[in-house]
């Protein structure tokens, strides 16, 4: 979270200031790029483009403060998936894998970044695997940190609804990480 300095820090970003977008974008794109791996993964990176295309295309009119702000751009973002679902839908297209992509270059502790993201990719699989309803809310909560009621307006759903499904999503990882022995040790 950005703080006490997110007003003037978007009112700078909304009078075209390029670094003070650049610290908004840097908030939230890691949350954002999240959210898509769990909700549309074959298109992540195109959809968190596209979503940041749309919210610099909207930014002037946006009214609120940061946690206003940070709902509205996963407001965006969970259009552009639904977007994306139904065009997929009218035209199926076949991925090419991640492997047969040329290497990023390497960056500083190539170590820690290949086992943070094995980590990484290995819980946004495990959230992909809920239920749709129960992986969106469990993403929207926990890698957009966002409150129920912001996510219960993002998606259209209840409040309660909202905390019955991350309460379910949450209860499910939870067992099948147990099941797979994947706490190293860890007990509740």
């Amino acid at each position: 979270m950005i703080g006490p300095g997110f007003p003037e820090l978007l009112a700078a970003a909304q009078s075209e200031d390029e670094q003070a977008f650049a610290v908004l974008w840097r908030e939230l794109q890691p949350a954002v790029l999240r959210y898509f791996q769990v909700v549309a993964a074959q298109a992540a990176e195109d959809l968190a483009a596209d979503t940041w295309v749309s919210v610099i295309g909207g930014l002037g009119r946006f009214r609120g403060g940061e946690r206003a702000f940070r709902a509205w751009v996963f407001t965006v973002a969970r259009h552009r998936a639904i977007d994306w679902r139904r065009q997929a839908a009218r035209r199926p297209t076949d991925s090419v894998p991640a492997e047969r992509l040329s290497e990023r270059p390497a960056p500083d502790d190539p170590i820690a970044q290949v086992l943070e993201g094995q980590s990484t990719r290995a819980a946004l699989a495990l959230v992909a695997e809920l239920p749709p309803d129960q992986a969106e809310v469990v993403a929207l909560r926990v890698l957009g940190g966002l409150e129920v009621a912001e996510v219960a307006r993002i998606v259209s759903k209840r409040p309660g609804t909202v905390r019955v499904l991350a309460h379910r999503g949450l209860r499910r990882l939870a067992q099948r990480v147990e099941a797979a022995g994947l706490l190293g040790g860890v007990t509740r």
